[in-house]
């Protein structure tokens, strides 16, 4: 089942006191990115981050899946969590400093 735009677009709301939260189309679903860096993907209507130690200081308990297919599993935030903004935008604060800035794309020749 694919993520409709309206779960996309409350998602991006709800994050938006973690800073300039933005979602873009990828894998048929969502890629959420801040500062650059991508930290968590919307598919089938769920919500997940990529692990870190931050994030698993800040959310120990938190079930692992894969978003989809051949993906490694990342960290499952339950639907009862995505109405408090006060407990995910640091989360997802957290999660995006500790992962690395994408790689420069080269030129094209």
């Amino acid at each position: 089942m694919a993520t409709s735009e309206r779960t996309m677009t409350f998602l991006v709301d709800q994050l938006q006191e973690a800073g300039p939260v933005s979602a873009k189309k990828m894998f048929g679903e969502y890629g959420l990115f801040l500062d650059g860096r991508m930290f968590g993907i919307i598919a089938d209507e769920q919500l997940f981050f990529k692990p870190t130690e931050a994030g698993r200081r800040l959310f120990p308990e938190a079930p692992y899946a894969a978003p989809y297919p051949g993906a490694k599993p990342c960290m499952c935030i339950p639907p009862e969590r995505w109405d408090d903004p006060d407990w995910l935008a640091p989360l997802a604060r957290a999660t995006a400093a500790e992962l690395p800035l994408p790689k420069p794309k080269k030129p094209k020749a």
